[in-house]
This record gives C-alpha cells, sequence and structure tokens, in this order.
C-alpha cells in the first residue's frame, strides 16, 4: 500500500468547500504527487453538510480509504462526521473564534488546531479568503511547499487581477505563519515533492475530452446531476472544432435533438442521469429502429424518482440492459476508471456509427465527481482511430441503389449493416421512420419484410460480437481459487483492496468488466474457482444476476446501497468476510 497523507475539509453547502478542495487537489497535482477526491455533498445550494476528501501520495492511489490525517473543519458537525476516520495522530484545523466553534475540543488525543480563520483573511484583504487561510495553515501542518499553492491559487484567481492573487497568497502565508509562530507543534507529516507531471480531472471531464477528441460536434444536454459536468467541459471548446452545444428545455428535447445531429451527420452525443433516461427511453427506441449511431451517456445516482441525486449507486445497469417498448438492438459500456471514460467514450462513438446503433456510455456519481491524477501519456491522442462506418459517396452510393436509383438505407446485409449517406450526397436521399420499414425507409406491415429488418438488426449485434474486443480487465493472482468480479467504478477500491489482502497472504484472482452488452463470458472464470464473488453498489445484485445467467452458477455478492462508494478498507474485509476468512469489522 502507498504511504498516503488523507487530507478533507468540510462545512456547510455555500461555504466555498469545493472550491477550495480543488484548489488544494491542483496543487499537490502541480507538485508531482498523485491525488484521489471523493466529495460527500448535498442536494442543495446552501445548508446541509458537505465535504471534499484529498488522498495523495507519490505513488498511485485509487480509492478512499477509512483514515483521516488532517481535517479543516468549519463546521462541529464536520468532526462529528468523521469521527470514525479520525485516529490519535489526526491535526484538526478550526476557527475558535467563531461562535458555532468557540467551545470545540478536539476528541480523544487528536489534535486541535485553533487558527482564526476569518480575521487573518480580513487581514488579507476579506473574510472570503478564510478558506485559503486554512489552506496555509494545512501547507504548515503538512510539510507541504506552500509555492505549489501559489500556482494553483494563480490557476484559481488568474482571470480575477493580480491583485485578487496576491490577496490569497497573502491570506495562504499567514495562515502557515500563524501556525508555525503561535502552536509548538510536531507532526509525523512531510509531504515528498517529486518532477512528475500530471493530469488532474474527474469522470466527467474525461468524457467530454474522449468526445470532443472522437469529433463529437453536437452535443444537446439539459443540466442534471451528477452529468452536467460533461457539457459544461465541453461548452467553450466544441465551438473551437466547429461543433456547438445546446441546452435543451429538457431531456426529451436534449436526445431529440441529438437524434437530429446524427441524422444530420454530425458525430452526436447527450448526457443525463437516470430520470433522464426514463424519459429519454422512447426515442432511443426510435434511434435504433432508425439505425442512428448516437451515444447516450448516463451518469448514475441513488434512484428511483429522484432518489439522492448527490449520491452513488450503481443501480440502472437492467434499465439500460431492457429499457424500451419492443426489442432494441443497443451497446452499454461501462468505464472502470477515469482514464477508461476518456477511452470507452472514444470507443463508444465508433461502435455508434460502425454498427449505427444507440450506444450507453455508464458511467456513476463516484467516477463523475472524483478528480485523479494521470500521467499525460495516458491520454494520447495520436492513437486515437476514427471509424465512421459504412459511409458512402457520390462514387459508391450506386452499389447501394436499386433498379430506379433509389438509395436503400435499411439495405438487407449479411453483417445487417446497412450503407449510411450524408445529406447533400448525390443519390442519396431517403427517409427514415419509427415505423417498420423496408430498404428504402418506407413504412411496411409485410411479414416477412419485419422478420427480415428485426434479423438484420439483431444480426448486427452478432457481427460486433464476433469482430470487436470485449474483454475484461485481470488484476491480482490468476491462479487464485478466489474470484471477485465486478463492473464500473468499484475497480480502484477493489485493486487496493487486493493489495490488502495480499498482506495477509489472501490471494484473490480479481476481473474487472468494462462492457455489460455483449459482454465477456466468464463461465470458464468461475468453472475454475472454487469462491466467485460479485461486487456493485445497488441492493439487487443487477450485474451477479447476469453472472449467474450465463454462467449457470451461483455466486456470492457483495452489495452497497446506501449512497457511499466503496472504499478499499471495507472491501477487503467484505471479501474476508465472504471467503470465510476473519474479519475484523462489520461493514
Amino acid at each position: 500500500m502507498p504511504e498516503d497523507l488523507n487530507w478533507a475539509v468540510g462545512g456547510e453547502a455555500g461555504d466555498g468547500i469545493d472550491s477550495t478542495g480543488k484548489i488544494f487537489a491542483q496543487a499537490l497535482s502541480r507538485a508531482g504527487r498523485h491525488v484521489f477526491t471523493s466529495k460527500d455533498f448535498a442536494s442543495r445550494i446552501r445548508g446541509g453538510y458537505t465535504a471534499y476528501k484529498v488522498r495523495t501520495s507519490v505513488d498511485r492511489v485509487e480509492s478512499v480509504v477509512d483514515r483521516l490525517d488532517i481535517l479543516i473543519a468549519l463546521t462541529e458537525r464536520t468532526v462529528e462526521e468523521n469521527l470514525d476516520e479520525l485516529h490519535d495522530d489526526s491535526i484538526v484545523i478550526y476557527d475558535g473564534e467563531r461562535s458555532m466553534m468557540s467551545d470545540f475540543e478536539a476528541p480523544g488525543e487528536m489534535t486541535g488546531l485553533d487558527v482564526p480563520l476569518k480575521r487573518l483573511a480580513e487581514d488579507a484583504g476579506g473574510a472570503i479568503m478564510r478558506n485559503i487561510v486554512a489552506l496555509g495553515a494545512a501547507c504548515s501542518v503538512s510539510g507541504f511547499d506552500i509555492e505549489y499553492l501559489d500556482e494553483s491559487l494563480e490557476k484559481r484567481f488568474g482571470g480575477k487581477g493580480e491583485a485578487i492573487v496576491e490577496n490569497n497568497k497573502q491570506a495562504a502565508r499567514l495562515g502557515a505563519e500563524y501556525v508555525e509562530e503561535e502552536h509548538d507543534l510536531s507532526t509525523p507529516y512531510d509531504l515528498e515533492t517529486t518532477d512528475n507531471d500530471y493530469v488532474l480531472l474527474n469522470g466527467d471531464e474525461a468524457i467530454g475530452m474522449g468526445a470532443l477528441v472522437a469529433g463529437c460536434r453536437f452535443y444537446a444536454g439539459y443540466p442534471i446531476t451528477p452529468a452536467t459536468d460533461v457539457m459544461e467541459y465541453l461548452k467553450g471548446r466544441i465551438e473551437k472544432y466547429g461543433g456547438i452545444v445546446v441546452q435543451a428545455e429538457d431531456e426529451l428535447s436534449a436526445v431529440n435533438m441529438a437524434l437530429g445531429g446524427a441524422r444530420a451527420g454530425a458525430r452526436s452525443m447527450t448526457a443525463t442521469s437516470g430520470p433522464g433516461i426514463d424519459l429519454m427511453t422512447e426515442t432511443f427506441g426510435l434511434v435504433a429502429t432508425s439505425e442512428t449511431p448516437l451515444v447516450i451517456c448516463n451518469v448514475m445516482r441513488s434512484g428511483p424518482s429522484t432518489g439522492m441525486p448527490t449520491k452513488q449507486e450503481q443501480g440502472d445497469l437492467n434499465q439500460m440492459l431492457y429499457g424500451g417498448h419492443g426489442e432494441i438492438p443497443r451497446f452499454v459500456l461501462a468505464p472502470t476508471n477515469i482514464a477508461e471514460c476518456f477511452h470507452k467514450a472514444i470507443e463508444a462513438f465508433n461502435l455508434a456509427e460502425k454498427y449505427q446503433m444507440p450506444v450507453y456510455l455508464t458511467g456513476d456519481l463516484a467516477l463523475a465527481v472524483t478528480e485523479q491524477t494521470f500521467a499525460p501519456e495516458e491520454f494520447d491522442m495520436d492513437a486515437v482511430e476514427i471509424d465512421r462506418g459504412k459511409v458512402v459517396d457520390d462514387e459508391t452510393i450506386d452499389e447501394w441503389q436499386n433498379e430506379k436509383g433509389q438509395f436503400q438505407p435499411h439495405a438487407l446485409t449479411d453483417d445487417g449493416v446497412s450503407p449510411r449517406a450524408f445529406p447533400g450526397t448525390a443519390g442519396g436521399a431517403h427517409m427514415s421512420t419509427g415505423l417498420e420499414h423496408d430498404e428504402l425507409g418506407r413504412r411496411t406491415e409485410d411479414t416477412d419484410m419485419r422478420i427480415e429488418q428485426v434479423d438484420k438488426r439483431e444480426r448486427k449485434v452478432e457481427t460486433a460480437h464476433e469482430e470487436e474486443d470485449w474483454s475484461y480487465r485481470e488484476f491480482g493472482d490468476p491462479d487464485s481459487d478466489a474470484l471477485v468480479v465486478s463492473w464500473g467504478s468499484n475497480e480502484g477500491a477493489m485493486r487496493e483492496a487486493i493489495e490488502m489482502l495480499a498482506e495477509e497472504d489472501i490471494d484473490v484472482r480479481f476481473i474487472s468488466v468494462p462492457y455489460i452488452f455483449p459482454r465477456p463470458d466468464l463461465t470458464e472464470e468461475v468453472e475454475a474457482a472454487e469462491e466467485t464473488i460479485v461486487v456493485e453498489c445497488n441492493a439487487t445484485g443487477q450485474f451477479a444476476d447476469l453472472i449467474e445467467h450465463d454462467t449457470l452458477s451461483r455466486v456470492k455478492r457483495i452489495n452497497k446501497y446506501n449512497g457511499v462508494r466503496f472504499n478499499a478498507d471495507e472491501l477487503a474485509e467484505e471479501v474476508k468476510a465472504a471467503l470465510g476468512e476473519a474479519a475484523e469489522v462489520e461493514v
């Protein structure tokens, strides 16, 4: 396991928690340290507990853990919410001059560091900078060079003028100086820096970047937590490449606009979360029947109904696999980490156009809002390949016209994929409809043509299953009798859990599945294992049901559905318990 530092800032919504955490995370990244963040926030503008946690190490970190070393507590509730993670060497930074914190005493043996955040911020130019004072104090406590914080402040406030930047730098230094002058403190923390360069981004941003690199030129969406950051990333960037972002009046409009953009020949996309997927389902069927390539990003959250908009869950799997009336061919991709969000976004666009089908690109809140560091080489733009599928032009279109010179956009083919003509292609005029149609796209109720068209559309999935790579990702001991299978964002926590288990001489084989449909056949892997455990963030074990269906074998299940992501510590204990090993705690 990496030697790490776990830091957090907490308070109420509206206290600037998110921006404070991001500034510190960026500073650590600029110092050549790996970063993994997590957020706990309420679905309200002001009030309610919110926190931003940062785990950092010179080694790669991929999960949160059950330990908190330094906590900036703007409210006493912040300490109460994190008591289970605080320990004797923990340091709590707080402002004892605030009425709500005036009687605060650090619990147990941990150190309470009283710093007059507001007063020092006012000395620097304004009380609004109290969180920056706290960051300066945290730099002193952790032995972190404050100059890296300067760089992060310049990036954050550079657009507001030099005076604002300098005021914030001064606020940070006042916080650091106060700790050094007023507190005789010896801490075990001394953050090492390196010369490594890292990219810090979250899953939504990685999806947006992947879409942009893949050639997405039309995005229509409606703001919804936790998918909105995809749209925000693209806005202001896509226009530089001739594209456009449209904020629609609702999810119905968004998916239909995206469908229109795709029909016009642009690589198109929309992103939403569970309630939006419900609204888009009817158009999803139209996309498939009209054989239109479209990427729909579903960033899952706790449901059903409004549910808990700012909490984690992987409960939409069955909806994406089976949602919609009739039988709808589709692809479902589920990136397993933030970097994979970038790569799978590119793959989603290629699959959509190559097979002229809708593609669900599936993330979740844990992926969407988590920020993590990666080497720039992880996002190799030169390695990106674009496949637009069976697009015909003026010179090749005659191969797909009937004896009357009419283009056949739904021609019956061996692989199920018909030719595609962009608007303006000479001789390529055609129609498409949500009604069943013939090869010309004209409505029909002919029974033989109905069978042929349904079979043709399903044949595309069969072709893709044979031609594309649907491999899983594998970690741990390939020869272990204990097999853990998961999908989506659980990969990082499980990888670190494997390392914890290995320290106790418990070997585990871990398979992380990024493809839900089509998906790899795990029959041989399950049969080779004495125990198979499926890990996922939902109550009913939807992916475990799929594994049992595919392999005709029973599996054990580790399900979490309290709105909080898995962390490495609890997964290690849960796997031990499932394997019959002695577990330290019950999670």
